[in-house]
């Protein structure tokens, strides 16, 4: 028997009357701990706070920021499992998803090429890259419940 995507077998947590809510705010939270390490982190390679060693700093933003992206990641699957057919039709979702790879890409890109070791003006434009992603994938994430 095939899957349907109209009904899901997580539709539950879309019914529950707190399940999704609760979602929704562990989603903001990781996304909070992402976002918000990755800041300091990036206000760090654009020369603020010299006093501060950037591996030392790094070595702790980019900890709690990849606890964020778990939690947010989680709590986003789960989100979805319960309306994969509508989340697949609307197009701030899709696009939020292709700027969620394009900003792993552009995480990976900086760590291969040694960009917090270089501080390097392509190390700068790669964070302001990446802030700019996120950016954009909190406001398409917002979008969604709109459209």
């Amino acid at each position: 028997m095939a899957l349907s995507l109209d009904r899901s077998p997580f539709a539950f947590i879309a019914d529950h009357p707190w399940a999704y809510p609760a979602l929704e705010a562990l989603h903001v939270l990781g996304i909070a701990l992402l976002v918000g390490n990755l800041v300091a982190l990036e206000l760090r390679v654009w020369g603020r706070a010299p006093e501060l060693p950037v591996v030392a700093l790094a070595r702790l933003s980019l900890s709690i920021a990849v606890v964020g992206f778990s939690l947010a990641a989680a709590s986003g699957l789960l989100m979805f499992a319960s309306q994969p057919g509508d989340l697949l039709a609307n197009r701030a979702f899709t696009i939020k998803m292709g700027l969620v790879a394009c900003a792993g890409i552009n995480a990976a890109l900086f760590h291969a090429r040694d960009g917090l070791r270089k501080l390097d003006r392509w190390a700068r434009a790669q964070t302001a890259l990446s802030l700019g992603l996120w950016i954009a994938v909190m406001i398409c994430g917002r979008w969604i419940a709109y459209r």
